[in-house]
């Protein structure tokens, strides 16, 4: 690691300044941290930026309000989900602290299938997994909802929260919040869609950016591609991943989502609405859509809890630290918003790895 180091250094060095590198993943963002890397990259003259990887972050509060309505209003039904899902705090609660009616619960669950067997073991009660994703755990999501509808188990639907990266790249990018000179793509999801649907990053704003893994050295190699695009003046998607991802992704796993499901103008926490960036359900899979089956409208709001400011974080303009809550009225064990819930989240990942008062702005005091 060293030797990138010293590299990525020299390369940033001859770069124009200041070089800011967006992380997109959340799983990134954890990796930068836990290893020291945002502070070794940023002495080696890159500033790592944290966008919008984590879905449980930019999942509108609305999704989540949807979801405790359903437990507390409605009997005999077990709403299931991840773990990070139930802590979401919103005006209504969190399905933590919810109030579930005669015969219903909330259930945390680590994968959809183990969500379907609860309805195969409950055939008298309705069972709703809320499942919040991108392109990487989309398709097993909708593999096991189709697996309920061949089985005939109408007693299973999903609440879907389902997001696609490509898009908020460009609502971030056109903007013109924020600068940066390229970026970190995620290999999960890139290794479901491939590398095709980054490049209009570098076809129509001329930035540079690199696929990569998880590992510290695998970030490494990602900076140092994306600094010698910057350098070449020849910005592309890069694909430093080559052990997990190829150019087409994974054919099959894109092609049960275009079975499936459609795209349609969603809106995200911090960023709005965006065109294309979600996916429902078509109207022919409709019996394994539990918006459709309980008539949920889940209100698209992106706005953030008064003083939260996780929007921003998630559009890459804030650092968690400068926002007011940090370390304060915010903390894991008692957060305000999402990016302090989930594992994946820029504030969480800060809080854990930096501490509660690392990188916060300093108030001036008698000696200035």
């Amino acid at each position: 690691m060293a030797g990138l180091l010293v590299e990525i250094a020299s390369l940033a060095e001859k770069a124009p300044r200041p070089v800011r590198l967006m992380e997109v993943c959340g799983t990134h963002t954890m990796t930068i941290h836990r290893h020291g890397l945002k502070d070794l990259l940023k002495r080696a003259g890159v500033e790592m930026i944290s966008g919008p990887g984590c879905p449980v972050c930019i999942t509108p509060d609305g999704f989540h309000e949807a979801a405790i309505r359903l437990v507390a209003e409605r009997e005999n039904t077990i709403l299931a989900t991840f773990g990070d899902m139930t802590r979401v705090p919103t005006k209504s609660g969190s399905l933590q602290t919810a109030v579930p009616a005669r015969g219903s619960a909330v259930k945390i669950v680590y994968s959809p299938e183990e969500a379907l067997e609860a309805a195969r073991r409950n055939p008298e009660k309705n069972v709703v997994f809320f499942g919040a994703g991108f392109e990487t755990t989309i398709p097993g999501i909708v593999l096991t909802a189709g697996k309920a509808l061949a089985e005939g188990r109408a007693n299973f639907s999903v609440l879907t929260a389902f997001w696609i990266i490509p898009p908020p790249l460009r609502a971030i990018l056109s903007s013109g919040d924020i600068r940066v000179s390229g970026f970190l793509y995620p290999g999960h999801v890139s290794a479901i869609i491939g590398s095709q649907p980054y490049e209009f990053v570098a076809r129509e704003f001329g930035l540079a950016g690199a696929i990569t893994g998880f590992e510290p050295g695998d970030i490494l190699l990602g900076v140092r591609a994306v600094l010698e695009q910057i350098r070449d003046g020849h910005p592309r998607v890069e694909n430093a991943y080559p052990r997990v991802v190829r150019a087409d992704g994974n054919p099959a796993a894109r092609e049960v989502m275009n079975k499936c499901l459609e795209p349609f103008d969603a809106v995200w926490r911090g960023l709005g609405r965006i065109p294309k960036s979600g996916l429902r359900f078509k109207p022919a899979f409709s019996g394994a859509d539990a918006s459709v089956k309980f008539g949920l409208s889940p209100v698209e709001d992106e706005s953030d809890a008064p003083g939260c400011r996780c929007g921003e974080v998630l559009r890459g303009v804030l650092a968690p630290p400068q926002c007011g809550l940090f370390g304060r009225s915010c903390a894991p064990e008692a957060p305000r918003g999402p990016c302090m819930v989930s594992f994946e989240g820029a504030c969480f990942v800060h809080y854990k790895y930096r501490g509660p008062g690392a990188g916060r702005p300093r108030k001036k005091g008698a000696h200035g």
